[in-house]
């Protein structure tokens, strides 16, 4: 899989071209560069959930921005909305994953302390204690 920050719109589905119809709306489907996981896709969505037409990614698929304009002359607009938002989108997604690693990271370390240090020597004392019955040699 390609990396996140490569993710970028390029093109439209060609299965499902805009049409023009008698209904005041033109659904738009864009391609992107990859497929996005699952929670790149929920916080897209949860990103565009805000504004009025709701363009979102299906999170199971994660090919496609779906949305839709009134009028041709609103494409060229959404389009740059979406490419901004899905910029965004990355780096948002990039630095949780960054920060849950540092977290994970500390625990590691806090952890291998705990066993290395003063408080490992500790816990092998407290481990090796034998609560039996007492001996008569001392």
């Amino acid at each position: 899989m390609e990396g996140l920050s490569d993710i970028r719109i390029v093109g439209m589905d060609e299965k499902r071209p805009p049409i023009i119809r008698k209904e005041p709306y033109i659904d738009l489907y864009f391609k992107l560069s990859h497929q996005a996981p699952a929670d790149w896709c929920r916080e897209f969505n949860s990103l565009m959930s805000g504004h009025p037409t709701k363009p979102a990614i299906k999170e199971k698929e994660g090919l496609y921005i779906e949305a839709w304009v009134r009028t041709p002359d609103e494409i060229v607009p959404m389009l740059d909305l979406l490419k901004k938002q899905l910029a965004e989108c990355t780096r948002q997604y990039i630095e949780r994953v960054e920060l849950s690693t540092r977290v994970a990271d500390d625990a590691r370390a806090a952890q291998a302390q705990a066993v290395d240090g003063e408080q490992g020597r500790l816990n092998r004392i407290i481990a090796s204690l034998d609560f039996g019955e007492a001996t008569d040699g001392q």
